[in-house]
């Protein structure tokens, strides 16, 4: 792992509160078992943010509230605490979720990304505070491969969560064919693996139905556990198609 080059130093400031909406998704254990592993004490680490990167406002205070939970490190802060702790700042987050938590994860600036993909700069930055990516297909495809998103991510990212969990529910809950072109728009992939994946979710759902109407048609286990399956219908969702492309590929494979 290539350490992040140290920048100049920075003015004292104060932390943020642990609320504040700028600091990333921090894993507090990942940083307290990469310390712990590089045999440093949290006096360590402060020196080494202070001293190589900068934050001259860094105490060993900051760096085990971290590491308790109590705080989370801004975007700079976790850069400089990566470096000190030799690994990439993917590791000290949790899984990123939005655009601009994948830009940190990748360690790169805002604007490497909008020279990337062709974005003015200040117009991606506002893309990022409002989760919006507003980009044409080869703009999502060059921030794709810039970032290493998987087609969830992508769809995560662009704001097509929402749209496309609406659409799996009535696809469960109904007549699934008539939802494989609507999905077809927001996933791009090959027809048959959407139809395989919506038939299946559809049938899932019915058999929780089925499990509900035996159960009297109370508001059972049964009636409980078909809802929570349209609550986490995208996960349910990613997971067929995911079984679905490898069987395919294991069919292709195989002798």
């Amino acid at each position: 792992m290539r350490r992040p080059s140290a920048r100049p130093s920075q003015s004292p400031s104060a932390p943020p509160p642990q609320s504040a909406p700028t600091a990333p998704p921090f894993n507090a254990p990942a940083a307290r078992r990469l310390r712990a592993a590089l045999g440093m004490a949290p006096e360590h680490v402060a020196h080494g943010m202070r001293v190589s990167y900068g934050h001259a406002h860094i105490t060993p205070d900051h760096v085990m509230a971290w590491e308790r939970g109590a705080l989370a490190p801004t975007d700079s802060e976790l850069t400089a605490l990566a470096g000190v702790l030799w690994c990439s700042p993917a590791e000290l987050i949790g899984r990123p979720r939005t655009l601009r938590e994948h830009r940190i994860a990748r360690c790169l600036a805002p604007e490497d990304v909008a020279r990337a993909v062709g974005h003015d700069v200040h117009a991606y930055l506002r893309m990022e505070e409002t989760d919006s990516w507003r980009g044409t297909d080869r703009q999502s495809a060059a921030l794709a491969d810039l970032l290493g998103l998987t087609l969830p991510d992508v769809v995560t990212v662009t704001g097509r969560d929402a749209k496309l969990g609406d659409l799996l529910r009535s696809a469960a809950t109904t007549r699934w064919q008539g939802y494989v072109r609507p999905v077809a728009k927001l996933v791009p992939l090959d027809r048959r693996f959407l139809e395989d994946a919506l038939r299946a979710l559809h049938e899932d759902y019915q058999g929780h139905m089925a499990a509900t109407l035996s159960w009297g048609g109370g508001s059972g286990d049964a009636g409980g556990a078909g809802q929570d399956f349209l609550d986490h219908i995208v996960e349910h969702f990613w997971t067929k198609l995911q079984d679905g492309t490898a069987a395919d590929a294991g069919r292709r494979t195989g002798p």
